[in-house]
């Protein structure tokens, strides 16, 4: 596990961007796990803004989302698919029909989207990391085997994520569907970003704390290719 540590998110977002590039260029038709939430949003204001200006191009990438909420339609402000097109997407020339969401609430529509992924291998994973130290939706508790599952959020999550929802905890849904560890495991590389004193805890738990699902990132020790990019913030509370 590599841990980078700059002073701020934007300065971050800027090295998470060079990590992210490289895999882009070096592997035109590389395959990416994406992620959602204000984490990623500086890293992928950097990717348009390098594909406007440098012409990388994204025509032959293919991308995997890790999760989505599950009770809201596609088309809502809030849903992780309108968040992907309005701030990546849009601003790339990535065909729709390399990009893949999951979407669903039974277990068939897990299954649908861990078959879809089954003839492609995940050149890079970004994540970023729960308060409570979940990546994806996988809350503390789950299983580092478990595939792409559907979770109920626990309430931290929920309230972490009222600031997208008018901070009104009620009408942020309960559910999602998320890739699961054992998923995420299998990527080449994985990139995970974390910015912010509150993820601190979270992040000591990550790197120097024991595998335990209590803290669904700590799978991450085990993985051969793992970057961690922080702030100062977020690196507040490391020790070595």
């Amino acid at each position: 596990m590599k841990v980078i540590v700059k002073d701020n998110y934007e300065e971050a977002s800027l090295e998470a961007f060079k990590v992210m590039k490289e895999v882009v260029v070096n592997k035109p038709n590389a395959v990416l796990g994406l992620a959602t939430g204000s984490t990623p949003l500086g890293l992928y204001k950097n990717m348009i803004e390098d594909h406007k200006e440098n012409g990388t191009s994204y025509k032959n990438i293919t991308t995997f989302n890790l999760d989505e909420y599950v009770g809201i339609d596609r088309n809502h402000p809030e849903s992780y698919y309108t968040f992907m097109n309005k701030n990546l997407f849009s601003g790339l020339d990535i065909p729709a029909e390399n990009v893949h969401l999951p979407y669903g609430d039974k277990k068939e529509d897990c299954d649908a989207y861990e078959k879809a992924m089954e003839n492609y291998q995940v050149d890079i994973q970004l994540l970023g990391l729960g308060g409570n130290g979940h990546i994806g939706f996988n809350e503390p508790g789950t299983s580092f085997d478990e595939t792409t599952h559907i979770v109920e959020l626990q309430e931290r999550t929920r309230k972490d994520n009222a600031r997208f929802f008018e901070n009104d905890i009620n009408q942020v849904p309960t559910h999602a569907i998320t890739m699961g560890i054992a998923t995420i495991m299998k990527a080449n590389k994985v990139l995970l970003i974390a910015t912010g004193e509150n993820k601190a805890d979270a992040v000591k738990a990550m790197i120097e704390g024991p595998k335990d699902t209590s803290c669904p990132a700590s799978a991450l020790q085990d993985h051969k290719d793992v970057i961690v990019i922080l702030d100062k913030a977020a690196a507040s509370k490391l020790t070595k």
